[in-house]
């Protein structure tokens, strides 16, 4: 055998789908390793993070898991399942970074991974199923949210689990509470991560679709799927009900409510961005939206299977989209269904492009060079991400500088007390144990240092809580949002 036909029958097994069937556990680790884990806690916290992770700190310190806070206030805007998470994982690993943050984002979509190579090949079948996780694990939309700690990456993986485990066990002919249970838990706690109903239409929608074609939508009238429900408000229920009795119920009920009516009645809308929508959400299908183009013929049966599966996802898809003030991230649970359709028209041995581009054949062959190149070019691409673009990030960085300043004042063995802080996401990096407080007058006896809002600043430098000891401003920040926050010590005279 020479050089050139080894080099060919090399590239050949490796681009073999059974090659990749025989080792497709193997290669979901290393797909996401390669994407998720470089650099993941090298960049300070972003955006919402500091509201995922904040809460968690607090409610390790305090031992009060049922109602999450920012600052000294309560935080009800969304429910506290990451915040439970953030503090297992600070709690677990005895370690308060970034890396064991996010940490748990990565997990979760890992997990979908593995659900699809795992319990999904009883359906999928072992080809099918490796497509789908390749999917699930390359999709922009989780590499973006995957590697943050944000609700996302957590609800939707959950969201994603009810339907595999649904789909697996529909497939295996199950009924009554075999069919519903499962996924009646993981909507549930998908549910404490988001709220009600968002997560719901991509669950029912792909589910509603594929009894409709199988004529057996009698499934939903059942008793075991009206237990199911019951489980999965049930689960939201057991957290909503007494933080809400526990609360200010008027000012929780108030913000529970925004948080519905401002989404649907389209508050704060923006006709530009609104319109940009669906153009947007489809960057969550790259590089993989080309393929979507593709179709089979036969079997016939199981072509009819899979349209009815694009619709029961394409239409919430762009429902959703669709609302007065929707978000393109507001259709990411789309990705759990679109992964599951995806590996199965994959799969087929029969793929061709419609007509209008040519209608040419795709063969097994550079199916499988096609998602092998593809693969590889978004794994090195976060790896030299991770390299070369990370590095010069940390040039940038706006918050830990603040919190430097502080921790170049504030010994880390004495407690620092934020009074009404609001939103301080550098407070996370601050090595002093941070307290809060409502008001000066909640301030304990032996306070040495305190931070307070500029508009408490007067009330700092003039009162007599600690009588005959004064106040003195230590430093003043004006952070990247231009807020502005004062550093006081408390001086013996």
């Amino acid at each position: 055998m020479t050089e050139q036909q080894a080099e060919s029958r090399g590239w050949r097994k490796l681009v073999s789908a059974h090659f990749w069937t025989r080792r497709r556990i193997h290669l979901v680790l290393i797909i996401w390793a390669a994407i998720y884990l470089p650099a993941l806690g090298s960049l300070e916290i972003r955006g919402e993070e500091g509201r995922r992770i904040l809460p968690g700190v607090t409610m390790n310190e305090t031992g009060d898991y049922l109602v999450p806070r920012v600052g000294s206030k309560p935080y009800f805007r969304k429910p506290p399942l990451v915040n439970w998470i953030t503090a297992a994982s600070f709690k677990l690993t005895g370690v308060r970074s970034e890396w064991t943050a996010r940490l748990p984002s990565t997990l979760a979509v890992l997990s979908v991974a593995l659900a699809f190579v795992t319990i999904a090949a009883r359906g999928l079948g072992p080809t099918a199923s490796l497509f789908a996780a390749i999917f699930w694990l390359t999709n922009g939309g989780n590499i973006e949210k995957g590697r943050l700690i944000e609700i996302e990456a957590l609800y939707v993986s959950l969201t994603a689990l009810a339907f595999i485990f649904w789909v697996a066990a529909y497939t295996k002919g199950r009924t009554a509470l075999r069919l519903w249970f499962l996924p009646a838990i993981f909507l549930g706690l998908a549910m404490l991560a988001k709220g009600p109903l968002p997560h719901l239409l991509f669950f029912y929608g792909p589910v509603v679709a594929l009894l409709w074609n199988d004529k057996k939508l009698s499934l939903l009238a059942t008793r075991a799927h009206g237990t199911a429900l019951l489980i999965m408000f049930g689960i939201f229920l057991a957290w909503a009900l007494p933080a809400f009795l526990l609360s200010d119920s008027a000012h929780v009920a108030h913000v529970w409510t925004r948080q519905f009516s401002g989404r649907v009645s389209g508050e704060g809308f923006d006709f530009r961005s609104w319109i940009e929508n669906i153009p947007r959400s489809f960057v969550y299908f790259l590089p993989w939206l080309p393929l979507c183009f593709l179709r089979f013929d036969e079997p016939p049966q199981l072509w009819r299977r899979n349209r009815a599966l694009l619709a029961g996802f394409a239409i919430p898809f762009a429902l959703v989209d669709l609302m007065p003030a929707a978000l393109p991230r507001f259709v990411m649970p789309v990705l759990g269904p679109a992964a599951w359709w995806f590996g199965e028209l994959l799969a087929q041995e029969n793929l061709h492009w419609p007509s209008w581009v040519g209608g040419k054949t795709l063969t097994a062959q550079w199916r499988n060079r096609i998602l092998l190149v593809g693969t590889a070019a978004v794994a090195l691409g976060m790896i030299a991400y991770a390299t070369l673009v990370v590095p010069r990030l940390h040039r940038g960085e706006k918050i830990k500088t603040h919190a430097r300043q502080i921790n170049a004042i504030v010994p880390a063995d004495v407690p620092l007390y934020a009074v009404n802080p609001q939103y301080q996401p550098y407070l996370f990096y601050v090595h002093a144990p941070v307290r809060y407080a409502g008001s000066i007058d909640e301030l304990p006896p032996d306070t040495k240092f305190f931070l307070v809002q500029r508009q408490n600043e007067a009330e700092a430098e003039t009162t007599a809580h600690w009588a005959p000891a004064r106040t003195q401003l230590v430093l003043r920040i004006n952070d990247y949002r231009n807020h502005e926050v004062i550093l006081f010590s408390v001086q013996p005279r």
